[in-house]
């Protein structure tokens, strides 16, 4: 259980995967320069993968595993929400429904959520060095 006023981390990594979502969802929208829209979803969402792993180790104090979890998991939430917002995409845009876009249901939070965890257990591993150092 949860400390009285300490929010869920489940709750705080559901939030930021939606967030993930809306991200890649709405700066895919213009049509126009395309590649400086990616960049600009791919810089604000490295942005709030930097907030959730301090959040995590500064706010919640959790270790670097627990961190790297957390901030994985909120990955994988976001990229299965884009799985979800492509394959409704598909359905209404192609002429016919590739069944096999259904398997970025599971590959896509699959393959997002490990360099992530990888990338927040480095990450915060690191800031708990700097911690004991100082």
């Amino acid at each position: 259980m949860n400390a009285p006023g300490r929010q869920s981390w489940l709750g705080t990594a559901i939030l930021i995967g939606v967030l993930y979502s809306v991200i890649g969802i709405v700066f895919a929208l213009p049509t126009n320069h395309v590649r400086g829209w990616r960049l600009a979803a791919w810089v604000v969402s490295a942005i709030v993968f930097a907030f959730h792993i301090g959040y995590e180790h500064f706010r919640l104090r959790s270790s670097p595993a627990t961190t790297a979890l957390h901030a994985a998991l909120a990955v994988a939430v976001g990229a299965f929400g884009l799985a979800i917002a492509a394959n409704v995409h598909e359905v209404f845009v192609a002429p016919s429904y590739r069944r096999t876009l259904a398997v970025a249901l599971v590959a896509w939070p699959v393959i997002t959520a490990l360099p992530a965890f990888v990338a927040a257990l480095v990450t915060a591993w690191g800031l708990s060095l700097i911690r004991r150092r100082s």
